[in-house]
Protein backbone atom coordinates (compact mmCIF):
# COMPACT_ATOMS: atom_id res chain seq x y z
CA UNK A 1 0.00 0.00 0.00
CA UNK A 2 2.74 2.42 0.93
CA UNK A 3 4.60 1.93 -2.36
CA UNK A 4 1.44 2.45 -4.45
CA UNK A 5 0.51 5.56 -2.50
CA UNK A 6 3.99 6.99 -3.00
CA UNK A 7 3.77 6.24 -6.73
CA UNK A 8 0.47 8.08 -6.93
CA UNK A 9 1.76 11.01 -4.91
CA UNK A 10 4.77 11.33 -7.21
CA UNK A 11 2.61 11.05 -10.32
CA UNK A 12 0.20 13.76 -9.17
CA UNK A 13 3.09 16.05 -8.22
CA UNK A 14 4.82 15.51 -11.58
CA UNK A 15 1.63 16.16 -13.56
CA UNK A 16 0.87 19.28 -11.55
CA UNK A 17 4.35 20.71 -12.06
CA UNK A 18 4.13 19.97 -15.79
CA UNK A 19 0.75 21.70 -15.93
CA UNK A 20 2.13 24.79 -14.20
CA UNK A 21 5.00 24.99 -16.70
CA UNK A 22 2.69 24.37 -19.65
CA UNK A 23 0.25 27.11 -18.58
CA UNK A 24 2.00 29.81 -16.50
CA UNK A 25 -1.18 31.92 -16.46
CA UNK A 26 -3.14 29.15 -14.76
CA UNK A 27 -0.20 28.67 -12.39
CA UNK A 28 -0.44 32.28 -11.25
CA UNK A 29 -4.18 31.95 -10.65
CA UNK A 30 -3.48 28.88 -8.50
CA UNK A 31 -1.00 30.87 -6.41
CA UNK A 32 2.17 29.43 -7.98
CA UNK A 33 4.32 32.43 -8.91
CA UNK A 34 7.42 30.61 -10.21
CA UNK A 35 6.45 31.39 -13.82
CA UNK A 36 4.97 34.88 -13.50
CA UNK A 37 7.41 36.25 -16.11
CA UNK A 38 6.16 33.88 -18.82
CA UNK A 39 3.26 33.45 -21.18
CA UNK A 40 2.30 30.04 -22.53
CA UNK A 41 3.06 29.07 -26.08
CA UNK A 42 0.10 29.13 -28.45
CA UNK A 43 1.12 27.06 -31.48
CA UNK A 44 -0.23 23.67 -32.47
CA UNK A 45 2.97 22.00 -31.24
CA UNK A 46 2.24 23.33 -27.77
CA UNK A 47 -1.07 21.46 -27.64
CA UNK A 48 0.41 18.35 -29.23
CA UNK A 49 3.10 18.33 -26.53
CA UNK A 50 0.48 18.53 -23.79
CA UNK A 51 -1.42 15.69 -25.38
CA UNK A 52 1.73 13.54 -25.31
CA UNK A 53 2.50 14.45 -21.72
CA UNK A 54 -1.08 13.70 -20.65
CA UNK A 55 -0.98 10.33 -22.36
CA UNK A 56 2.29 9.51 -20.57
CA UNK A 57 0.77 10.43 -17.20
CA UNK A 58 -2.25 8.29 -17.99
CA UNK A 59 0.02 5.34 -18.75
CA UNK A 60 1.87 5.81 -15.45
CA UNK A 61 -1.48 5.72 -13.65
CA UNK A 62 -2.31 2.35 -15.23
CA UNK A 63 0.86 0.88 -13.71
CA UNK A 64 -0.18 1.73 -10.15
CA UNK A 65 -1.80 -1.14 -8.25
CA UNK A 66 -4.97 0.67 -7.21
CA UNK A 67 -6.32 -2.33 -5.30
CA UNK A 68 -3.69 -1.71 -2.61
CA UNK A 69 -4.57 1.99 -2.19
CA UNK A 70 -6.73 3.43 0.60
CA UNK A 71 -10.21 4.64 -0.46
CA UNK A 72 -9.20 8.31 -0.64
CA UNK A 73 -6.38 7.53 -3.07
CA UNK A 74 -8.60 5.26 -5.16
CA UNK A 75 -10.99 8.19 -5.51
CA UNK A 76 -8.09 10.43 -6.54
CA UNK A 77 -7.15 7.86 -9.17
CA UNK A 78 -10.67 7.69 -10.54
CA UNK A 79 -11.04 11.46 -10.84
CA UNK A 80 -7.50 11.90 -12.19
CA UNK A 81 -8.12 9.26 -14.87
CA UNK A 82 -11.36 10.94 -15.93
CA UNK A 83 -9.64 14.32 -16.15
CA UNK A 84 -6.80 12.96 -18.28
CA UNK A 85 -9.12 10.97 -20.53
CA UNK A 86 -11.31 14.01 -21.16
CA UNK A 87 -8.27 16.20 -21.85
CA UNK A 88 -6.67 13.73 -24.26
CA UNK A 89 -9.90 13.18 -26.18
CA UNK A 90 -10.55 16.93 -26.42
CA UNK A 91 -7.05 17.57 -27.77
CA UNK A 92 -7.53 14.82 -30.34
CA UNK A 93 -10.42 16.80 -31.88
CA UNK A 94 -8.32 20.02 -32.14
CA UNK A 95 -11.07 22.41 -31.03
CA UNK A 96 -8.33 24.74 -29.75
CA UNK A 97 -7.77 25.76 -33.38
CA UNK A 98 -10.77 28.09 -32.94
CA UNK A 99 -9.38 30.31 -30.14
CA UNK A 100 -11.34 33.56 -30.52
CA UNK A 101 -14.90 34.78 -30.81
CA UNK A 102 -16.85 37.79 -29.65
CA UNK A 103 -17.78 35.76 -26.56
CA UNK A 104 -14.23 35.08 -25.41
CA UNK A 105 -10.62 34.32 -26.21
CA UNK A 106 -7.10 35.46 -25.49
CA UNK A 107 -7.76 38.89 -27.00
CA UNK A 108 -10.30 39.54 -24.21
CA UNK A 109 -8.41 37.73 -21.45
CA UNK A 110 -5.12 39.62 -21.70
CA UNK A 111 -6.47 43.14 -20.99
CA UNK A 112 -7.69 41.78 -17.64
CA UNK A 113 -4.35 40.16 -16.84
CA UNK A 114 -3.22 43.02 -14.60
CA UNK A 115 -6.24 42.36 -12.38
CA UNK A 116 -4.97 38.83 -11.76
CA UNK A 117 -1.34 39.79 -11.22
CA UNK A 118 0.33 40.60 -7.87
CA UNK A 119 2.01 44.02 -7.76
CA UNK A 120 3.85 44.27 -4.47
CA UNK A 121 7.52 44.30 -5.48
CA UNK A 122 9.78 45.49 -8.27
CA UNK A 123 10.07 41.86 -9.35
CA UNK A 124 6.29 41.66 -9.77
CA UNK A 125 6.35 44.64 -12.12
CA UNK A 126 9.27 43.24 -14.06
CA UNK A 127 7.47 39.93 -14.42
CA UNK A 128 4.45 41.72 -15.84
CA UNK A 129 6.69 43.67 -18.21
CA UNK A 130 8.20 40.41 -19.44
CA UNK A 131 4.70 39.18 -20.22
CA UNK A 132 3.90 42.38 -22.11
CA UNK A 133 7.07 41.91 -24.16
CA UNK A 134 5.99 38.33 -24.93
CA UNK A 135 2.49 39.32 -26.01
CA UNK A 136 3.41 39.92 -29.65
CA UNK A 137 4.95 36.46 -29.86
CA UNK A 138 1.84 34.90 -28.34
CA UNK A 139 -0.45 36.71 -30.78
CA UNK A 140 1.74 35.72 -33.76
CA UNK A 141 1.61 32.07 -32.68
CA UNK A 142 -2.15 32.30 -32.24
CA UNK A 143 -2.55 33.75 -35.72
CA UNK A 144 -0.50 30.82 -37.02
CA UNK A 145 -2.79 28.46 -35.13
CA UNK A 146 -5.87 30.03 -36.71
CA UNK A 147 -4.32 29.81 -40.16
CA UNK A 148 -3.75 26.12 -39.53
CA UNK A 149 -7.38 25.90 -38.44
CA UNK A 150 -8.53 27.39 -41.73
CA UNK A 151 -6.39 24.92 -43.69
CA UNK A 152 -7.69 21.92 -41.74
CA UNK A 153 -11.40 22.75 -41.66
CA UNK A 154 -11.65 24.59 -38.33
CA UNK A 155 -13.40 27.59 -39.83
CA UNK A 156 -15.28 29.90 -37.45
CA UNK A 157 -18.94 30.79 -37.98
CA UNK A 158 -19.02 34.36 -39.27
CA UNK A 159 -21.57 35.46 -36.68
CA UNK A 160 -19.18 34.65 -33.82
CA UNK A 161 -16.68 37.22 -35.13
CA UNK A 162 -19.07 40.18 -35.20
CA UNK A 163 -17.72 42.94 -32.97
CA UNK A 164 -14.31 41.34 -32.43
CA UNK A 165 -12.76 44.15 -34.47
CA UNK A 166 -14.04 46.75 -31.99
CA UNK A 167 -12.63 44.85 -29.02
CA UNK A 168 -9.23 44.81 -30.77
CA UNK A 169 -9.30 48.46 -31.85
CA UNK A 170 -9.72 49.51 -28.22
CA UNK A 171 -6.12 48.44 -27.56
CA UNK A 172 -4.49 50.04 -30.60
CA UNK A 173 -3.60 53.35 -28.96
CA UNK A 174 -1.29 56.20 -29.92
CA UNK A 175 -0.45 57.06 -26.32
CA UNK A 176 0.75 54.03 -24.28
CA UNK A 177 -0.39 55.73 -21.07
CA UNK A 178 -3.99 55.47 -22.36
CA UNK A 179 -3.75 51.68 -22.67
CA UNK A 180 -5.43 49.44 -20.11
CA UNK A 181 -2.12 47.57 -20.01
CA UNK A 182 -0.53 50.68 -18.45
CA UNK A 183 -2.89 50.75 -15.46
CA UNK A 184 -0.51 48.92 -13.04
CA UNK A 185 2.04 51.67 -13.65
CA UNK A 186 -0.25 54.50 -12.61
CA UNK A 187 0.14 53.61 -8.93
CA UNK A 188 2.94 51.89 -7.05
CA UNK A 189 3.44 50.57 -3.52
CA UNK A 190 5.14 53.02 -1.16
CA UNK A 191 8.12 50.66 -0.95
CA UNK A 192 9.08 51.35 -4.60
CA UNK A 193 11.20 54.48 -5.00
CA UNK A 194 10.49 57.35 -7.38
CA UNK A 195 13.42 56.46 -9.64
CA UNK A 196 12.25 52.86 -9.94
CA UNK A 197 8.73 54.01 -10.67
CA UNK A 198 9.96 56.15 -13.55
CA UNK A 199 12.06 53.29 -14.91
CA UNK A 200 9.23 50.77 -14.73
CA UNK A 201 6.71 53.19 -16.26
CA UNK A 202 9.10 53.98 -19.10
CA UNK A 203 9.62 50.27 -19.72
CA UNK A 204 5.84 49.76 -19.76
CA UNK A 205 5.40 52.49 -22.37
CA UNK A 206 8.07 50.81 -24.46
CA UNK A 207 6.49 47.35 -24.12
CA UNK A 208 3.06 48.69 -25.06
CA UNK A 209 4.45 50.52 -28.10
CA UNK A 210 6.74 47.69 -29.17
CA UNK A 211 4.68 44.60 -28.35
CA UNK A 212 1.10 45.13 -27.19
CA UNK A 213 -0.11 47.59 -29.83
CA UNK A 214 1.62 45.73 -32.71
CA UNK A 215 0.11 42.46 -31.41
CA UNK A 216 -3.44 43.82 -31.50
CA UNK A 217 -2.82 45.56 -34.83
CA UNK A 218 -1.57 42.31 -36.40
CA UNK A 219 -4.56 40.39 -35.07
CA UNK A 220 -6.94 43.04 -36.40
CA UNK A 221 -5.31 42.88 -39.84
CA UNK A 222 -5.54 39.08 -39.83
CA UNK A 223 -9.18 39.25 -38.75
CA UNK A 224 -10.15 41.71 -41.47
CA UNK A 225 -8.01 40.38 -44.32
CA UNK A 226 -8.06 36.60 -43.77
CA UNK A 227 -10.14 35.26 -40.91
CA UNK A 228 -13.50 36.97 -41.32
CA UNK A 229 -13.53 36.66 -45.14
CA UNK A 230 -12.90 32.90 -44.79
CA UNK A 231 -15.51 32.42 -42.06
CA UNK A 232 -18.48 30.15 -42.77
CA UNK A 233 -22.14 31.05 -42.88
CA UNK A 234 -23.05 27.82 -41.10
CA UNK A 235 -23.11 27.56 -37.32
CA UNK A 236 -23.10 23.84 -36.49
CA UNK A 237 -20.24 21.98 -34.82
CA UNK A 238 -21.28 19.08 -37.06
CA UNK A 239 -19.78 21.06 -39.98
CA UNK A 240 -16.30 20.79 -38.44
CA UNK A 241 -13.94 17.84 -39.06
CA UNK A 242 -15.49 14.66 -37.56
CA UNK A 243 -18.33 16.99 -36.65
CA UNK A 244 -20.84 14.58 -35.09
CA UNK A 245 -18.13 12.82 -33.10
CA UNK A 246 -16.61 16.17 -32.11
CA UNK A 247 -19.95 17.39 -30.75
CA UNK A 248 -20.59 14.14 -28.90
CA UNK A 249 -17.15 14.55 -27.35
CA UNK A 250 -18.09 18.09 -26.29
CA UNK A 251 -21.24 16.74 -24.61
CA UNK A 252 -19.23 14.13 -22.73
CA UNK A 253 -16.52 16.66 -21.80
CA UNK A 254 -18.93 19.23 -20.37
CA UNK A 255 -21.56 16.94 -18.78
CA UNK A 256 -19.26 14.02 -17.75
CA UNK A 257 -22.03 11.71 -19.01
CA UNK A 258 -22.47 9.61 -22.16
CA UNK A 259 -25.51 11.33 -23.64
CA UNK A 260 -26.63 11.62 -27.25
CA UNK A 261 -27.64 15.01 -28.67
CA UNK A 262 -31.13 13.63 -29.18
CA UNK A 263 -31.46 12.54 -25.54
CA UNK A 264 -30.26 15.93 -24.28
CA UNK A 265 -32.65 17.69 -26.65
CA UNK A 266 -35.61 15.68 -25.36
CA UNK A 267 -34.65 16.32 -21.73
CA UNK A 268 -34.59 20.00 -22.52
CA UNK A 269 -37.99 19.96 -24.17
CA UNK A 270 -39.45 18.22 -21.10
CA UNK A 271 -37.95 20.78 -18.75
CA UNK A 272 -39.23 23.63 -20.92
CA UNK A 273 -42.77 22.28 -20.65
CA UNK A 274 -42.52 21.87 -16.86
CA UNK A 275 -41.03 25.30 -16.19
CA UNK A 276 -43.49 26.98 -18.58
CA UNK A 277 -46.33 25.74 -16.37
CA UNK A 278 -44.68 27.26 -13.28
CA UNK A 279 -44.14 30.54 -15.11
CA UNK A 280 -47.81 30.71 -16.09
CA UNK A 281 -48.75 30.25 -12.42
CA UNK A 282 -46.54 33.18 -11.38
CA UNK A 283 -48.07 35.40 -14.08
CA UNK A 284 -51.47 34.66 -12.56
CA UNK A 285 -50.16 35.90 -9.19
CA UNK A 286 -49.22 39.26 -10.69
CA UNK A 287 -52.76 39.82 -11.92
CA UNK A 288 -51.53 40.52 -15.45
CA UNK A 289 -54.35 40.28 -17.98
CA UNK A 290 -52.87 39.03 -21.23
CA UNK A 291 -50.98 36.27 -22.98
CA UNK A 292 -47.58 34.86 -22.03
CA UNK A 293 -45.99 36.70 -24.96
CA UNK A 294 -47.64 39.95 -23.89
CA UNK A 295 -46.30 39.52 -20.34
CA UNK A 296 -42.78 39.00 -21.70
CA UNK A 297 -43.05 42.16 -23.78
CA UNK A 298 -44.32 44.02 -20.71
CA UNK A 299 -41.25 42.90 -18.73
CA UNK A 300 -38.90 43.89 -21.53
CA UNK A 301 -40.37 47.35 -21.98
CA UNK A 302 -41.72 48.68 -18.67
CA UNK A 303 -39.30 51.27 -17.18
CA UNK A 304 -40.00 50.13 -13.62
CA UNK A 305 -37.79 47.08 -14.21
CA UNK A 306 -34.69 49.03 -15.30
CA UNK A 307 -32.25 51.55 -13.90
CA UNK A 308 -30.62 54.41 -15.76
CA UNK A 309 -27.07 54.40 -14.35
CA UNK A 310 -24.40 51.72 -13.91
CA UNK A 311 -24.02 52.78 -10.28
CA UNK A 312 -27.67 52.05 -9.57
CA UNK A 313 -27.38 48.55 -11.06
CA UNK A 314 -24.27 47.82 -9.00
CA UNK A 315 -25.90 49.16 -5.81
CA UNK A 316 -28.99 46.99 -6.23
CA UNK A 317 -26.79 43.98 -6.93
CA UNK A 318 -24.66 44.67 -3.85
CA UNK A 319 -27.75 44.90 -1.65
CA UNK A 320 -28.96 41.48 -2.83
CA UNK A 321 -25.55 39.94 -2.16
CA UNK A 322 -25.26 41.42 1.31
CA UNK A 323 -28.66 39.93 2.16
CA UNK A 324 -27.54 36.55 0.83
CA UNK A 325 -24.35 36.67 2.91
CA UNK A 326 -26.45 36.90 6.05
CA UNK A 327 -28.46 33.78 5.17
CA UNK A 328 -25.59 31.44 4.24
CA UNK A 329 -25.18 29.84 7.72
CA UNK A 330 -28.76 28.57 7.49
CA UNK A 331 -27.79 26.59 4.40
CA UNK A 332 -24.15 25.62 4.97
CA UNK A 333 -21.98 24.18 7.74
CA UNK A 334 -18.74 25.01 5.94
CA UNK A 335 -18.11 28.40 4.34
CA UNK A 336 -15.02 29.75 2.54
CA UNK A 337 -12.78 32.38 4.12
CA UNK A 338 -11.97 34.18 0.86
CA UNK A 339 -14.18 37.22 0.19
CA UNK A 340 -15.48 38.44 -3.15
CA UNK A 341 -16.14 41.83 -4.75
CA UNK A 342 -18.24 43.35 -7.54
CA UNK A 343 -16.81 44.95 -10.66
CA UNK A 344 -18.15 46.18 -14.01
CA UNK A 345 -17.36 44.15 -17.12
CA UNK A 346 -14.76 46.18 -19.09
CA UNK A 347 -16.23 48.46 -21.75
CA UNK A 348 -14.18 46.91 -24.57
CA UNK A 349 -15.79 43.49 -24.10
CA UNK A 350 -19.17 44.37 -22.55
CA UNK A 351 -21.22 44.65 -25.79
CA UNK A 352 -20.58 41.02 -26.73
CA UNK A 353 -20.45 39.66 -23.19
CA UNK A 354 -23.01 37.88 -21.04
CA UNK A 355 -25.04 39.59 -18.29
CA UNK A 356 -22.44 38.63 -15.66
CA UNK A 357 -19.61 36.24 -14.89
CA UNK A 358 -17.37 35.20 -12.02
CA UNK A 359 -13.58 35.40 -11.81
CA UNK A 360 -12.13 33.14 -9.07
CA UNK A 361 -9.71 34.50 -6.53
CA UNK A 362 -6.12 33.32 -6.37
CA UNK A 363 -5.11 30.05 -4.81
CA UNK A 364 -2.77 31.80 -2.39
CA UNK A 365 -5.65 33.85 -0.96
CA UNK A 366 -4.08 37.18 -1.94
CA UNK A 367 -6.73 38.13 -4.53
CA UNK A 368 -10.47 37.94 -3.84
CA UNK A 369 -13.04 36.50 -6.20
CA UNK A 370 -14.84 38.98 -8.44
CA UNK A 371 -18.45 39.04 -9.62
CA UNK A 372 -18.45 40.94 -12.93
CA UNK A 373 -21.70 42.74 -13.83
CA UNK A 374 -22.50 43.97 -17.34
CA UNK A 375 -23.60 47.62 -17.22
CA UNK A 376 -23.63 48.06 -21.00
CA UNK A 377 -27.06 48.87 -22.50
CA UNK A 378 -28.92 49.18 -19.19
CA UNK A 379 -32.29 48.66 -20.84
CA UNK A 380 -31.12 45.06 -21.32
CA UNK A 381 -30.34 44.52 -17.59
CA UNK A 382 -33.70 43.96 -15.87
CA UNK A 383 -33.93 44.23 -12.10
CA UNK A 384 -36.13 41.14 -11.83
CA UNK A 385 -33.10 39.01 -12.82
CA UNK A 386 -30.70 40.38 -10.20
CA UNK A 387 -31.52 37.91 -7.42
CA UNK A 388 -31.16 34.75 -9.52
CA UNK A 389 -28.12 36.05 -11.40
CA UNK A 390 -26.30 37.09 -8.22
CA UNK A 391 -27.03 33.85 -6.37
CA UNK A 392 -25.61 31.98 -9.38
CA UNK A 393 -22.43 33.96 -9.98
CA UNK A 394 -21.44 34.84 -6.41
CA UNK A 395 -23.03 33.19 -3.35
CA UNK A 396 -24.15 30.54 -2.79
CA UNK A 397 -23.09 29.78 -6.36
CA UNK A 398 -19.70 30.10 -8.03
CA UNK A 399 -17.79 32.03 -5.40
CA UNK A 400 -18.87 29.88 -2.48
CA UNK A 401 -18.20 26.61 -4.30
CA UNK A 402 -14.92 27.54 -6.00
CA UNK A 403 -13.40 29.43 -3.06
CA UNK A 404 -14.32 26.60 -0.71
CA UNK A 405 -12.78 24.05 -3.06
CA UNK A 406 -9.51 25.97 -3.18
CA UNK A 407 -9.38 25.91 0.62
CA UNK A 408 -9.79 22.11 0.89
CA UNK A 409 -6.28 21.37 2.10
CA UNK A 410 -6.74 17.58 2.16
CA UNK A 411 -7.18 17.33 -1.61
CA UNK A 412 -4.43 17.11 -4.22
CA UNK A 413 -3.89 20.29 -6.23
CA UNK A 414 -5.59 19.05 -9.37
CA UNK A 415 -8.83 18.70 -7.39
CA UNK A 416 -8.46 21.99 -5.52
CA UNK A 417 -7.85 24.15 -8.58
CA UNK A 418 -9.67 22.42 -11.43
CA UNK A 419 -12.91 20.58 -11.82
CA UNK A 420 -15.74 19.45 -14.07
CA UNK A 421 -18.08 21.95 -15.67
CA UNK A 422 -21.27 19.97 -15.02
CA UNK A 423 -20.60 20.14 -11.29
CA UNK A 424 -19.50 23.79 -11.22
CA UNK A 425 -22.34 25.12 -13.35
CA UNK A 426 -24.87 22.61 -12.05
CA UNK A 427 -24.14 23.78 -8.51
CA UNK A 428 -24.53 27.44 -9.50
CA UNK A 429 -27.91 26.79 -11.10
CA UNK A 430 -29.00 24.73 -8.09
CA UNK A 431 -27.94 27.70 -5.93
CA UNK A 432 -30.41 30.00 -7.66
CA UNK A 433 -33.24 27.82 -6.34
CA UNK A 434 -31.82 27.89 -2.80
CA UNK A 435 -32.97 31.49 -2.57
CA UNK A 436 -36.53 30.20 -2.20
CA UNK A 437 -35.52 28.58 1.09
CA UNK A 438 -34.14 31.75 2.71
CA UNK A 439 -36.67 34.39 1.79
CA UNK A 440 -35.75 35.54 -1.71
CA UNK A 441 -38.04 35.89 -4.75
CA UNK A 442 -40.89 37.32 -2.63
CA UNK A 443 -41.73 39.70 -5.46
CA UNK A 444 -43.53 37.68 -8.18
CA UNK A 445 -41.59 39.47 -10.91
CA UNK A 446 -38.30 38.40 -9.31
CA UNK A 447 -39.66 34.85 -8.98
CA UNK A 448 -40.55 34.97 -12.64
CA UNK A 449 -36.97 36.10 -13.30
CA UNK A 450 -35.73 33.04 -11.40
CA UNK A 451 -37.95 30.77 -13.45
CA UNK A 452 -36.89 32.54 -16.62
CA UNK A 453 -33.26 31.84 -15.72
CA UNK A 454 -34.06 28.18 -15.10
CA UNK A 455 -36.00 28.13 -18.38
CA UNK A 456 -33.01 29.73 -20.06
CA UNK A 457 -30.82 26.79 -18.98
CA UNK A 458 -33.48 24.30 -20.08
CA UNK A 459 -33.70 26.04 -23.44
CA UNK A 460 -29.94 25.64 -23.78
CA UNK A 461 -30.38 21.89 -23.91
CA UNK A 462 -32.75 22.38 -26.81
CA UNK A 463 -30.99 25.09 -28.82
CA UNK A 464 -27.39 23.90 -28.35
CA UNK A 465 -28.19 20.39 -29.57
CA UNK A 466 -30.59 21.84 -32.12
CA UNK A 467 -27.98 24.09 -33.72
CA UNK A 468 -24.99 21.78 -33.49
CA UNK A 469 -26.54 18.40 -34.31
CA UNK A 470 -30.18 18.65 -35.39
CA UNK A 471 -30.17 21.25 -38.14
CA UNK A 472 -31.58 24.28 -36.31
CA UNK A 473 -30.82 27.76 -37.66
CA UNK A 474 -29.60 30.66 -35.53
CA UNK A 475 -32.91 32.44 -36.04
CA UNK A 476 -34.81 29.36 -34.94
CA UNK A 477 -32.76 29.19 -31.74
CA UNK A 478 -33.23 32.92 -31.03
CA UNK A 479 -36.98 32.63 -31.56
CA UNK A 480 -37.20 29.64 -29.22
CA UNK A 481 -35.37 31.54 -26.47
CA UNK A 482 -37.44 34.69 -27.04
CA UNK A 483 -40.70 32.77 -26.82
CA UNK A 484 -39.84 30.96 -23.60
CA UNK A 485 -37.76 33.36 -21.48
CA UNK A 486 -38.03 36.94 -20.28
CA UNK A 487 -34.41 37.67 -21.20
CA UNK A 488 -33.88 40.73 -23.38
CA UNK A 489 -33.15 40.34 -27.07
CA UNK A 490 -29.57 41.61 -26.69
CA UNK A 491 -28.87 38.95 -24.08
CA UNK A 492 -30.52 36.26 -26.20
CA UNK A 493 -28.50 37.15 -29.28
CA UNK A 494 -25.23 37.22 -27.32
CA UNK A 495 -26.05 33.94 -25.60
CA UNK A 496 -26.96 32.14 -28.82
CA UNK A 497 -23.70 33.31 -30.38
CA UNK A 498 -21.83 32.09 -27.32
CA UNK A 499 -23.36 28.62 -27.76
CA UNK A 500 -22.37 28.66 -31.42
CA UNK A 501 -18.79 29.53 -30.51
CA UNK A 502 -18.58 27.13 -27.56
CA UNK A 503 -20.37 23.88 -28.51
CA UNK A 504 -21.66 21.79 -25.63
CA UNK A 505 -20.62 24.03 -22.74
CA UNK A 506 -24.12 25.37 -22.25
CA UNK A 507 -25.43 21.85 -21.58
CA UNK A 508 -23.50 21.53 -18.32
CA UNK A 509 -25.77 23.82 -16.29
CA UNK A 510 -29.09 22.02 -16.49
CA UNK A 511 -27.61 18.53 -16.67
CA UNK A 512 -25.59 19.16 -13.50
CA UNK A 513 -28.46 20.85 -11.67
CA UNK A 514 -30.86 18.03 -12.49
CA UNK A 515 -28.42 15.54 -10.99
CA UNK A 516 -27.93 17.54 -7.77
CA UNK A 517 -31.68 17.99 -7.35
CA UNK A 518 -32.24 14.29 -8.03
CA UNK A 519 -29.70 13.35 -5.35
CA UNK A 520 -31.18 15.79 -2.84
CA UNK A 521 -34.69 14.40 -3.45
CA UNK A 522 -33.32 10.89 -2.91
CA UNK A 523 -31.71 11.92 0.38
CA UNK A 524 -34.88 13.66 1.56
CA UNK A 525 -36.94 10.54 0.82
CA UNK A 526 -34.53 8.19 2.56
CA UNK A 527 -33.82 10.36 5.61
CA UNK A 528 -37.29 11.78 6.05
CA UNK A 529 -37.54 14.13 9.02
CA UNK A 530 -33.85 13.49 9.80
CA UNK A 531 -32.69 15.08 6.56
CA UNK A 532 -30.16 17.83 7.27
CA UNK A 533 -29.66 20.28 4.41
CA UNK A 534 -26.42 21.74 5.78
CA UNK A 535 -24.86 18.27 6.03
CA UNK A 536 -26.09 17.40 2.53
CA UNK A 537 -24.34 20.49 1.19
CA UNK A 538 -21.13 19.43 2.93
CA UNK A 539 -21.35 16.06 1.22
CA UNK A 540 -21.83 17.72 -2.16
CA UNK A 541 -19.15 20.40 -1.80
CA UNK A 542 -16.31 19.00 0.29
CA UNK A 543 -14.92 16.72 -2.39
CA UNK A 544 -14.58 19.55 -4.89
CA UNK A 545 -16.00 19.67 -8.41
CA UNK A 546 -16.19 15.98 -9.31
CA UNK A 547 -17.76 14.07 -12.23
CA UNK A 548 -21.48 13.52 -11.74
CA UNK A 549 -21.15 9.75 -11.31
CA UNK A 550 -18.62 10.32 -8.50
CA UNK A 551 -20.97 12.81 -6.87
CA UNK A 552 -23.81 10.32 -7.04
CA UNK A 553 -21.72 7.56 -5.46
CA UNK A 554 -20.65 9.90 -2.64
CA UNK A 555 -24.22 10.98 -1.88
CA UNK A 556 -25.55 7.41 -2.02
CA UNK A 557 -22.86 6.33 0.46
CA UNK A 558 -23.83 9.17 2.83
CA UNK A 559 -27.50 8.28 2.55
CA UNK A 560 -26.74 4.66 3.37
CA UNK A 561 -24.56 5.49 6.36
CA UNK A 562 -27.16 7.79 7.89
CA UNK A 563 -30.33 5.80 7.17
CA UNK A 564 -32.14 3.80 9.82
Amino acid sequence: MKNSSLQLERLLADQWEAWMRWDPLFAMQCGDHHYDDRLPEAGDDHYASWREQSAAFRQRLRHIDQATLPPSDRLNCEIFARMLDFEIAALDYHGYRLPISKAGGFHIFFPDLYLLTPFGTIRDYENFLARLEALRRYFDESIGLMRLGLRTGFVPPRVTLEGVDKSLQAHIVDNPACSVFFKPFEQFPATISGAERERLAASARGAIEGSVVPAYRSLLEFLEEEYRPAAREGIAASELPDGRLFYENRIRYFTTLDLSPEAVHETGQGEVRRIRGEMEAVIDKTGFDGSFRAFIEFLRSDPRFYVTTPEALLEKTALVLKRVDGELPRLFKTLPRLPYGIREIPVFSAPGSTAAYYQPGSGDGIRAGVYYVNTYDLKSRPLYEIEALSLHEAVPGHHLQIALQMELGGLPNFRRFSGFTAFVEGWALYSERLGLEVGFYQDPYSDFGRLSYEMWRACRLVVDTGMHALGWTRSQAIDFMAENTSSTLLNINNEIDRYIAWPGQALAYKIGELKIRELRAMAEREHGAKFNLREFHDVVLLSGAVPLNVLEARVREWISLHSD
